[in-house]
């Protein structure tokens, strides 16, 4: 495949190498289906520096070590927690170590039938042939219980609970019945390998509740936002790098603005100054690393095109309130009150800068 041009390559192949590298000096042993051990997809995902292998997550190792297991015995891992905060990044990258395919992916809120979830039929064929495996297109879990990969199944709180249903009989079965088929073309029997990794924001607690049977067949996993100002620091540096360089774009994140663009997501996305001050927290903005990576990747864009190639302090609170404060008027009466009483007193010459773009544009 042509690499060129293509916004996001998919995990597997962003990191080819590494992936290729681990695989083939793996000695430890590994699950029925799988390419890759459970130790050596925990190291892909954490990172390890004498093997020269990048962190691409951060969580503590027995978050990472619980989902992987959950997916060598055959209950899926159910990823839980705010918006923002990876887990679909996450499920990505242990997809990509385990079966080298992130692809299979389903969307919760955009399916509606059964067979939008399982396999539809090729009407023209149907028309001329009839019922047969060559009309018959094979939907995600169709295609991963077939050629035993993983699925990933995106919001699954927003799936209703009839697709959930049908969901509970392949877990607890692991086969499809194709009533339309004979013989054995009238049954598909997952092969090793196959599993679900599902994702649910908090967010959508209410919007489809998920059947108690169910959750009996998937283990659970809180993915929470990064706790440490430095480690946050890094990810939004090294995947704003990811973005800026995918969009052509040859600017290096300034460490001190996107030090200072992380202090003010963690502060108010926790309601904490790290002093340990109350601060308000927003309403409409979830101020996740996802966000602050968007806002320091928006930033390198615009030093491109309008500042020669350079971060600019002065530029900063606009591409800020363009992504902490939405259409809420309420929230930039908040954020008014957290720059005059904390950002006010921070120190140094970038947060001085800031603060004075902030009473010159926003202050009211």
């Amino acid at each position: 495949m042509n690499k060129e041009n293509i916004q996001r390559l998919p995990a597997e192949q962003y990191f080819s190498d590494e992936l290729a590298s681990l695989r083939a000096n793996d000695a430890w042993p590994k699950p029925p289906g799988w390419l890759m051990s459970p130790k050596g997809v925990e190291t892909f995902v954490l990172g390890d520096e004498a093997l020269t292998i990048a962190p691409k997550f951060v969580a503590p190792s027995e978050i990472v070590t619980r989902v992987i297991i959950s997916l060598a015995t055959q209950r899926g891992a159910m990823l839980v927690g705010e918006p923002g905060t990876a887990k679909s990044w996450l499920s990505e990258l242990i997809c990509a170590a385990i079966c080298g395919d992130s692809t299979l992916i389903i969307q919760g809120g955009a399916i509606e039938t059964i067979q939008q979830l399982l396999y539809t039929w090729n009407s023209a064929i149907l028309e001329r042939k009839g019922p047969c495996l060559e009309a018959l297109i094979p939907g995600p879990i169709y295609r991963g219980m077939e050629q035993g990969l993983l699925v990933r199944y995106e919001e699954i709180a927003r799936s209703s609970p009839a697709l959930q249903d049908a969901l509970l009989s392949i877990m607890s079965e692991r086969s499809i019945t194709v009533p339309e088929l004979s013989g054995e073309d009238g049954i598909l029997y997952a092969r090793d390998g196959f599993n679900l990794v599902a994702t649910s924001n908090t967010t959508d607690v209410g919007v489809n509740e998920m059947s108690s049977a169910l959750k009996r067949r998937m283990n659970f996993e809180t993915i929470h936002p990064i706790k440490s100002v430095e480690d946050e620091i890094g990810v939004v540096i090294r995947e704003a790098e990811k973005a800026l360089k995918a969009s052509g774009v040859d600017v290096q994140p300034d460490e001190d603005i996107i030090r200072a663009l992380v202090v003010i997501f963690h502060e108010l996305r926790n309601g904490q100054s790290l002093d340990g001050r109350s601060t308000d927290r927003l309403a409409s903005a979830v101020m996740s690393t996802a966000e602050a990576v968007s806002v320091a990747h928006a930033m390198g864009v615009y030093a491109y095109y309008y500042r020669e190639g350079s971060m600019l302090a002065e530029d900063f609170t606009d591409f800020l309130v363009g992504a902490a404060i939405k259409d809420n008027s309420a929230d930039l009466k908040r954020m008014n009150h957290y720059f005059e009483t904390e950002v006010a007193h921070k120190q140094g010459d970038v947060w001085q800068i800031i603060y004075r773009r902030w009473q010159e544009s926003f202050r009211f």
